[in-house]
């Protein structure tokens, strides 16, 4: 037994050798149709690596003629299949550019796309990829609008959609945290803007409800805590939020806490219109006092100036 298995494992070694040696001549090889031929032969048997290798050596001499168009078109698979997305894009890219009137354009333009969906980060990462993604996958859609990977191409749209959105809520929660930290102003002003442009980009969100409510939230509180001159404004603004929560949100279970933080600005609005009229008052009656210190003050000044005559006609 112990034979048997030794001498199979030595006729895998020389078959292995032999694989190995052919490999290597064919990489040093010119004969180019065979370095053509193995080439594709190494990419149907699954060697994606040895197939790249060839492909590389073989593609700048076939460019051009009939055998170039199925060497790009498995070079561009041949990296996707390895999961290399990023190169398997840019090669399908230009296959579809070379040759847009191929049978094999349409899948080439769709793998384009469908490389770049499959190097999308996940939403907490930066999504820069993730829109060039969009784009691709969008300019499949334009071009092909009949074909067969529609549908898919649809459904890779809305998975990455559904990213953009997750991640932009996260932003959102972040903003929302820190307004509990020591310097919150700025950030009650980051989470205004934040809520509003999610409900812009996502107006059919689960989360609208939730952040339309912190908006309300944290609008009052930026209210509360601004300076006299720009108080009355964003109370008011508090109170239009809460009024058009109320509206869009009839049966929401935030209802109570909303109508609460209305009042609560309401409240805010009166006593501060109050104060703005006694100090506007205040500030009347000294633009008034000072109005009639100048009125004296050149009464005075033209008094002096009629008596200087009457002095010197005395001396």
């Amino acid at each position: 037994m112990n034979t048997v298995i030794k001498y199979t494992l030595l006729f895998v070694i020389i078959i292995s050798l032999g694989s190995c040696g052919k490999f290597y001549k064919l990489e040093k090889s010119t004969n180019w149709d065979d370095v053509y031929t193995a080439a594709n032969e190494y990419y149907q048997e699954g060697e994606y690596s040895k197939s790249i290798i060839l492909y590389d050596k073989v593609l700048p001499v076939i460019r051009g003629s009939e055998k170039s168009e199925l060497a790009q078109f498995n070079y561009a698979y041949a990296h996707f299949r390895l999961k290399r997305y990023i190169e398997a894009a840019s090669y399908f890219n230009n296959f579809y550019q070379s040759y847009s009137r191929s049978p094999m354009a349409e899948e080439a333009l769709f793998m384009h796309a469908y490389s770049l969906y499959m190097d999308a980060p996940d939403y907490n990462l930066d999504q820069k990829s993730s829109k060039e993604a969009v784009s691709a996958i969008q300019q499949f859609i334009n071009r092909f609008p009949e074909s067969d990977s529609y549908e898919r191409a649809m459904s890779m749209v809305t998975d990455l959609q559904s990213r953009f959105e997750k991640k932009a809520y996260e932003e959102s929660q972040m903003y929302y945290r820190l307004t509990e930290g020591l310097f919150p102003g700025q950030f009650y002003l980051a989470c205004i803007v934040n809520f509003q442009n999610f409900a812009k980009r996502y107006p059919n969100s689960e989360h609208n409800e939730e952040l339309a409510y912190k908006l309300v939230e944290v609008s009052t509180a930026y209210a509360e805590r601004s300076v006299f001159n720009k108080k009355e404004e964003r109370l008011e603004d508090a109170i239009e939020f809460g009024e058009d929560f109320k509206r869009k949100y009839p049966s929401s279970d935030f209802n109570n806490e909303v109508i609460s933080l209305i009042e609560q600005s309401r409240s805010e609005l009166n006593s501060h219109q109050k104060l703005k009229k006694q100090y506007e008052e205040i500030k009347a009656r000294e633009a008034a006092l000072k109005k009639e210190q100048q009125e004296e003050k050149e009464e005075e000044v033209e008094l002096e100036e009629a008596i200087k005559p009457a002095n010197a006609g005395s001396k």
